[in-house]
């Protein structure tokens, strides 16, 4: 017998356990169980229930209704072209490129399993290509039906689950629902399932940790029930209750986590910052060339009283690209100042970092340069802290630091080492806070002095998936800008199908040329710097990665490298092109950014470092390369460095993406519109709400399974109420032992200490 907490080695044996550990990172029995089904094939309906992604693998279950061997047209051999009835309305086409080895037993009329590999040959109609199959039995009457493999491909890999030396025990194909997991090519759904299914043959009484007057009162069944038939269903309704039982847990333990965080801040206590009249934040509002939104003096306001209170604050700043969010968040940080401490900037990236440090400095002039000559009576300094400066350098802003002279620091990951040390740290801003793990925000602010908290304010434009998670499931007050400021110039973006209208690239550049013949500038952003990043490999013809693993396929996207090369070369010869990328040297990404900034530059040809915060007005056209390669946010983030000034920005999304596949369809919705936060809505849909609580940003490794932050708020309201008053009446849910360990079970506990620290 096994218990939820026994290690899966004890049950399944070392080595399906090891698998499921390396791919999974599952190594309990509750580990494996809470891996639940993305969803349910029943008998002729489609295991994927929207049209999947270009290039997805996927698995379907359908009757075979035309299995036609044509001859191939430019060598010898034939094609299969089969149609799988899926019962979803319209077949799927399958082909198979030996046809006549399998003609024999993929026959019209037979009910079959395939996996493979979705391509796109035409807008909205799929085809898989030479996929694994399986050909499964009819059932007989009562009588399971065991027989022998009759398949080929990955799909042989089912043997593994037989009962017996010989063969599969088919009768599961039979159920009613069928469940499929998130797998990955070494650990297929069927294996997950074999392994679901000997664990529950094994699984002692589940103990409850809902009390039962909680489970009564909202009607939901007891998890052990629910943990079986999330698995193994009978009817539809099992489903259902079982989802809505295990949704709640999901939802109530991430509120446990954040009333217990809530409880723990409430006893925190920081130094309060009130405005000071005549002070440096004043003289800065005085200086000030153009005239605040009316939405950046309510948030300014809504920061001002937050500082003032002896309680540190939690609040989050988003706003779209460009509405004005630095000048905020200085305003912010020098009324600190006033109060005689210090702030610090934490930005994700060197370039960003060196971009508010000049941004900064020339907003504040004489306001920023004290212990200089001509600087203001109330003046601050300005320091930049990045871990490749020199040594001189960093050691004279360090020192500016720990004596307090400095009053604004900036800095990347840099600024979190042991050797940074403050005076007096009032408050901690964290620029695209996305970017940052709660354990990275946790060690700057450790650095406060003793017995107190700096206040946090936390920036992102365009709410990310987790953002959004974090503003509905946690403690964080939320201000937001929605006015872009006066001056700022319309965006116009449009999709490039380079596969359908190679031409239209050609067109691009020609419209680069355009806009630098009337004085204006443009990017180049490509999705990874050279081929050889992952591994020492070399580029080879084509542009394509010759590395030591020859195991690997080379790189299907363009590279900043060969991007560069061949337009300085090529189609942009006559202009003067920089090139900018992660692994450049600091104090040349430093320079290619001034030159880019003072106009030396025509065409600056990039990766996504200059994603966030870098602004040269002048800037007008920005073409993506390999579009589809970047997410939402990223691409409206990226969209948001051009139309800064005057002029109006173009954005042009390059892609080889299918026409009708997904990938073009989310180019589109982008191309579509520039509200963030609609935008955002969409990337959540597409992305999941990914690791709420950890730094994982992708849907893929999610610490929200079942619940929706988009669907459940009803669900995440309710377990809100319960887990505040919960926490009330028993901080640490000592009295809750139950509660407490189902809180870490739904959610890993080394995310959880991480969110506690914050």
């Amino acid at each position: 017998m096994a218990t939820l907490s026994d290690r899966l080695d004890h049950v399944l044996g070392a080595k399906a356990a090891g698998s499921l550990s390396d791919a999974f990172d599952m190594r309990t029995v509750e580990d494996l169980l809470r891996h639940y089904p993305l969803r349910y094939a029943t008998q002729g309906q489609p295991l994927t229930e929207e049209a999947p992604e270009d290039g997805a693998h996927i698995t379907v279950i359908g009757r075979i209704t035309k299995a036609e061997l044509r001859p191939m047209r430019q060598r010898r051999g034939s094609l299969l072209k089969v149609v799988l009835d899926t019962g979803s309305g319209r077949g799927v086409d399958v082909t198979f490129f030996n046809g006549d080895k399998v003609k024999y037993v993929i026959r019209e009329g037979a009910r079959a399993m395939m996996s493979g590999t979705v391509n796109y040959w035409r807008p909205g109609q799929w085809n898989l290509s030479h996929p694994g199959y399986l050909i499964l039995p009819e059932s007989d009457g009562d009588e399971p039906a065991l027989t022998r493999v009759r398949g080929g491909g990955d799909l042989r890999g089912i043997a593994q689950s037989a009962k017996g030396s010989d063969g599969v025990d088919m009768s599961f194909f039979e159920r009613e629902f069928i469940p499929v997991y998130p797998a990955t090519a070494k650990v297929q759904s069927w294996e997950i399932l074999a392994c679901v299914r000997q664990v529950l043959d094994q699984l002692d009484p589940v103990e409850d940790p809902l009390p039962a007057a909680v489970r009564d009162e909202r009607a939901l069944m007891p998890v052990g029930d629910a943990l079986r038939l999330i698995h193994l269903p009978e009817h539809q309704a099992d489903i259902e209750r079982a989802r809505e039982r295990l949704r709640f847990d999901e939802a109530l333990a991430l509120q446990l986590v954040l009333a217990e965080r809530r409880h723990e801040t409430s006893g925190r206590t920081a130094r309060s910052c009130p405005p000071r009249p005549g002070g440096i934040a004043a003289a800065f509002d005085e200086r000030l060339p153009f005239e605040l939104t009316e939405g950046q003096r309510q948030v300014i306001a809504e920061i001002s009283a937050d500082l003032a209170r002896e309680q540190p604050m939690h609040r989050l700043l988003q706003g779209e690209v460009g509405s004005g969010k630095t000048i905020v968040a200085l305003h912010a940080m020098l009324q600190v100042v006033d109060a005689g401490r210090q702030c610090a900037l934490l930005a994700p990236t060197e370039v960003l970092a060196a971009q508010h440090y000049r941004s900064l400095c020339a907003m504040l002039g004489d306001l920023g340069q004290a212990g200089e000559l001509g600087a203001a009576e109330t003046a601050t300094q300005v320091r930049l802290v990045t871990g490749s400066m020199s040594t001189a350098t960093k050691r004279a802003a360090l020192l500016a630091a720990v004596t307090g002279e400095a009053g604004i620091v900036i800095g990347t990951h840099a600024l979190i080492q042991d050797s940074v040390e403050f005076f007096d740290l009032g408050m901690v801003v964290v620029d695209e806070q996305h970017r940052f793990g709660v354990e990275q925000r946790d060690a700057l602010r450790a650095k406060a002095k003793d017995g107190v908290s700096p206040h946090l304010l936390v920036m992102t434009a365009t709410p990310i998936p987790r953002t959004i998670a974090m503003t509905t499931l946690g403690d964080l007050e939320t201000s937001t800008l929605t006015q872009l400021p006066r001056g700022r110039s319309p965006i116009a973006s449009k999709v490039v199908p380079r596969r359908m209208h190679p031409n239209w690239v050609d067109r691009a550049w020609e419209r680069i040329t355009e806009e630098v013949a009337a004085g204006r500038q443009a990017y180049v952003v490509c999705s990874r710097i050279g081929d050889d990043e992952d591994g020492g490999g070399t580029r080879g013809k084509g542009g394509k990665a010759r590395g030591a693993d020859s195991g690997k396929e080379p790189p299907t996207t363009q590279s900043v490298l060969d991007v560069f090369d061949r337009l300085r070369t090529g189609p942009l010869a006559r202009l003067r092109i920089g090139l900018l990328h992660g692994r450049l040297p600091s104090d040349e990404k430093d320079q290619v950014m001034r030159d880019f900034n003072a106009g030396t530059i025509d065409v600056l040809v990039c990766t996504t470092v200059v994603e966030v915060g870098v602004d040269v007005p002048n800037a007008t056209v920005m073409v993506i390369v390999d579009a589809d390669r970047f997410g939402v946010s990223q691409l409206h983030q990226l969209r948001g460095r051009i139309g800064r000034g005057k002029h109006p920005g173009l954005c042009l999304l390059v892609t080889d993406a299918a026409p009708g596949g997904p990938a073009m369809t989310r180019l589109e919705a982008v191309a579509a519109t520039t509200d963030g936060f609609e935008l955002s809505v969409l990337d959540l849909r597409q992305r999941r709400e990914g690791d709420v609580l950890g730094s994982a940003q992708s849907g893929t490794a999610r610490s929200l399974r079942l619940l929706s932050l988009l669907d459940d708020l009803e669900v995440i309201t309710t377990a809100q109420e319960l887990a505040r008053t919960l926490v009330a009446e028993d901080p640490g849910l000592t009295r809750h032992p139950g509660l407490a360990a189902m809180m870490h079970a739904a959610v890993d506990s080394e995310r959880l200490e991480y969110l506690a620290k914050s």
